[in-house]
């Protein structure tokens, strides 16, 4: 079946059975790698990319469910809070293996636009549908306080 997605401002046209999760017409099919599988039940945050500008895992989300809600990747990402997280991930050495990185930026991100001053437990629930292998927690709830610092100087 033939399906036209917004993905990252652009349209796009893809063929796929109605069951396929989003996720594998993103990577297989669109080449946006960016996103990852990680459990395939929606329970890691690896594949999280935005929904009509809200967090949802993609691995457990059927294309036919899309319908013409824009999709924003880790590739389109380029709103403030996205790009102040991604410059303090750098400046914080967050990232190990980098698996995970892309749903915990896209994450973050959406928090700081809803909350611009997150407090430690603000961050903690907000993020704990984000699963890191490499346990860098530390690293991202401090990269996360130093982009809001950026993003609202005081």
């Amino acid at each position: 079946m033939e399906y036209e997605l917004l993905i990252n401002g652009t349209t796009k046209r893809v063929n796929s059975e109605p069951d396929t999760p989003l996720l594998w017409v993103l990577r297989d099919q669109l080449q946006l790698t960016g996103t990852k599988y990680g459990c395939g039940i929606g329970s890691c945050g690896a594949c999280t990319v935005y929904l009509s500008e809200q967090p949802i895992r993609s691995c457990s989300l059927q294309i036919q469910h899309v319908g013409k809600q824009p999709i924003t990747t880790i590739e389109g990402l380029k709103t403030p809070s996205g790009q102040a997280i991604q410059a303090a991930w750098l400046a914080h050495d967050v990232v190990q293996c980098g698996y995970c990185q892309s749903g915990q930026i896209l994450s973050a991100a959406k928090l700081l636009e809803e909350n611009p001053d997150p407090s430690d437990a603000d961050i903690d629930s907000a993020m704990s549908g984000n699963v890191c292998r490499c346990a860098t927690y530390h690293r991202i709830k401090a990269a996360i306080k130093t982009a809001a610092k950026n993003l609202n100087p005081a």
